[in-house]
């Protein structure tokens, strides 16, 4: 396989391990694949199949045992520690399935960080952080800290603030796991819409076949390999 033009995510011979000798187990093994821009690609298989190691081997968060990870045609592991923060920082918006919000800060200056550490102004991040509180149905949570919200309301937190750099990956593990079916499409549908654009990416891990119709593409992961690739709308 060949990177194209339209290729975000060119991934070739991925391996991870975890342990070693005969305890050795392979989370990822021997996976390439392209992600697209302009497409939702969805990331679909058991528990424990190596969807979210993937996908942050692909992000940078992971670095993987062997293979290369090209996104936007820089091999990203072949670059140094701060090189490779500032791709992360510029590049990736990643929704973890824990959160990963900060408890001392309030939900909007949680969902302000991406802007602060681009150095956009506090009064101007937080002005935009309040918008995509809004866009998830948290307005009226701006306030609290991460503490005062249910876990369901910490996911919508976390998906604003992947949201809110604009980023030209942006990788969602389990979305809407904790959200009920009309939240969770309502999410998805504003991602397609005002994220999703020709010049970025969007790669979603998920179990939630409510809501498949918004991916373009389907990869089927199962013991650490990809075992199908189907078009979401043939």
């Amino acid at each position: 396989m060949t990177a194209t033009a339209a290729s975000a995510i060119h991934a070739t011979g991925l391996v991870k391990w975890f342990g070693a000798g005969d305890g050795r187990t392979y989370a990822v093994n021997d996976v390439s694949f392209e992600a697209r821009f302009g497409e939702m690609l969805y990331l679909v298989g058991p528990s424990g199949s190596g969807k979210t190691t993937l996908l942050s081997i692909v992000s940078g968060i992971l670095r993987p045992n062997a293979g290369r990870v090209t996104v936007k045609g820089t091999d990203i592991w072949t670059l140094g520690n701060s090189r490779l923060a500032e791709f992360r920082l510029q590049s990736v918006g990643f929704v973890f399935q824990d959160y990963h919000l900060f408890p001392r800060l309030t939900t909007a200056e949680n969902v302000a960080i991406p802007l602060i550490l681009k150095r956009r102004h506090w009064k101007a991040a937080l002005d935009e952080a309040h918008k995509y509180l809004e866009v998830v149905g948290l307005s009226d949570r701006a306030e609290l800290p991460p503490v005062k919200l249910s876990g369901g309301e910490q996911q919508r937190v976390a998906i604003a603030r992947a949201m809110i750099a604009q980023p030209d990956l942006l990788i969602l593990d389990e979305p809407t796991a904790s959200l009920d079916g009309e939240t969770g499409r309502r999410i998805l549908s504003f991602v397609q819409a005002n994220v999703l654009t020709a010049t970025r990416a969007i790669l979603i891990v998920t179990h939630d076949s409510r809501i498949y119709e918004y991916a373009d593409r389907i990869m089927h992961m199962e013991d650490g390999r990809i075992t199908g690739l189907e078009d979401a709308h043939p």
